[in-house]
């Protein structure tokens, strides 16, 4: 059995943030297991590459970096390279037999084969323990793993299992460590976070969870990602309403707008009720931040359907919106549907939508020129401080440059007043205290 003590570690993560969490869990295990981490591929003896397997781009991608890394271990720059996570847990079989230079391929959940095949025995007491590869002011917190949902174009389900709700004290004491770190903003993420609940005490919980979450010392922001619009818990509304800490934002990825392609992708609420679960949370949260994704080129989605989706997105004016070319996953329900539409044709709609949103945006970040907005500063670049205002979550929305005469410090709070905009950014000076 190999003993990775002797040797140095580097964990490369792929994908989205849940996957970010599962390697911070794993390097917390390593860290105090006494293995040396790496902080980069070309000081480590050992690579890890934590895999994504979400559509065929991020297939691709983790592909490449398992190849790229391998080619280092057969030039002796590596001594062994292991892969796991969503890509491998689809596809273990097909990477061992084309790629037989790992040393190793685990599934998504198989944390304690990961160690166990580097010579770490699995610490429970350390359950909840992370090693923090995101500025130290804020952190992801995944509530749940895997998704009860039956949409036909997502593979998740696949690689990631059932919904499974972690339990409530256990989120509260991670959230307590993490605020010892410093963390200041929480980011609530799961593959459906309002389902949280549902599966161990048969009802929807997130309420409770954020309330407590909020009140945890040190949390300053609470932020809800990946809600799902089908039975939203209306109940919810009235927590992000009341509680200042608990941030009026939302992330619910609605996919589509037309009766017909919701009905085939299987998201049990048509476009009707999604325009009116939308007019429901702005009148009970009046101001709150909404984001989404959608999806073009689904195989049934014709001209008219994108017609109507791309009306959707100019009368909504969502705040936040990220497009997603269609992406033909095997095993999924979709995936008899074959992929009929063009990716020359999926592009063209996906720059129409992306073109409609920037002036979205554009206007809703002019209309905020001469207010004074808190910013969370994350960072410092060229003599720029760089931080974000409640209404972006880090990494995927909008940011604020800010041109200051006196020390800002990463991790801290600023009141901004915002002097000019474009599309997705915004620039200002701090307002003199």
């Amino acid at each position: 059995m190999l003993d990775a003590r002797k040797f140095k570690v580097h964990v490369i993560t792929m994908g989205c943030a849940k996957n970010v969490v599962d390697s911070e869990r794993l390097m917390a295990q390593l860290q105090l297991g006494n293995v040396a981490l790496a902080p980069t591929v070309e000081e480590a003896d050992i690579a890890l590459i934590n895999t994504c397997g979400f559509i065929e781009a991020a297939k691709v991608e983790s592909i490449d970096m398992i190849i790229s890394n391998v080619k280092r271990k057969a030039k002796g720059r590596l001594k062994k390279v292991y892969a796991m996570g969503c890509l491998t847990e689809r596809y273990r079989d097909d990477l061992m037999r084309e790629i037989p230079e790992l040393d190793g391929v685990f599934g998504s959940a198989q944390l304690k084969e990961v160690l166990a095949a580097l010579g770490v025995e699995y610490k429970y007491e350390l359950l909840g323990e992370r090693r923090l590869t995101t500025p130290s002011h804020f952190a992801w917190l995944k509530i749940s793993e895997g998704c009860d949902n039956p949409c036909s174009f997502c593979a998740i389900p696949l690689m990631r299992g059932k919904h499974v709700s972690v339990p409530m004290d256990q989120v509260i004491a991670e959230t307590r460590l993490l605020a010892l770190q410093g963390v200041k903003e929480v980011v609530v993420i799961g593959q459906d976070t309002t389902y949280y609940g549902l599966d161990t005490d048969g009802r929807r919980r997130l309420p409770d969870l954020l309330e407590n979450i909020a009140e945890v010392p040190g949390v300053e922001w609470v932020r809800l990602m990946y809600a799902y619009p089908a039975q939203f818990p209306m109940e919810l509304l009235e927590v992000i309403a009341d509680h200042p800490k608990i941030l009026p934002y939302l992330d619910m990825p609605v996919q589509h707008s037309s009766d017909r392609v919701l009905r085939s992708m299987r998201r049990g609420i048509t476009g009707r009720a999604l325009r009116q679960l939308l007019a429901a949370i702005r009148e009970r949260v009046p101001g709150i931040i909404l984001r989404t994704t959608i999806i073009v080129g689904y195989p049934t989605e014709t001209e008219e359907d994108f017609k109507d989706l791309l009306q959707f997105v100019c009368d909504e004016k969502f705040h936040r919106l990220g497009v997603f070319a269609y992406s033909q996953e095997d095993g999924t329900t979709a995936y008899p549907l074959n992929d009929p539409v063009p990716a020359e044709e999926k592009e063209r709609r996906r720059a129409l939508i992306m073109e409609a949103q920037q002036g979205i945006s554009l206007e809703r970040n002019e209309g905020l020129i001469g207010s004074v907005q808190r910013v969370l500063i994350d960072r410092v670049e060229s003599g720029r401080y760089i931080g974000r205002t409640a209404a972006d979550a880090p990494e995927i929305d909008n940011e604020v440059y800010v041109h200051a005469d006196r020390e800002l410090n990463p991790g801290t709070f600023c009141d901004v007043e915002i002097m000019d905009a474009s599309e997705y950014d915004m620039y200002g000076r701090p307002v003199q205290p």
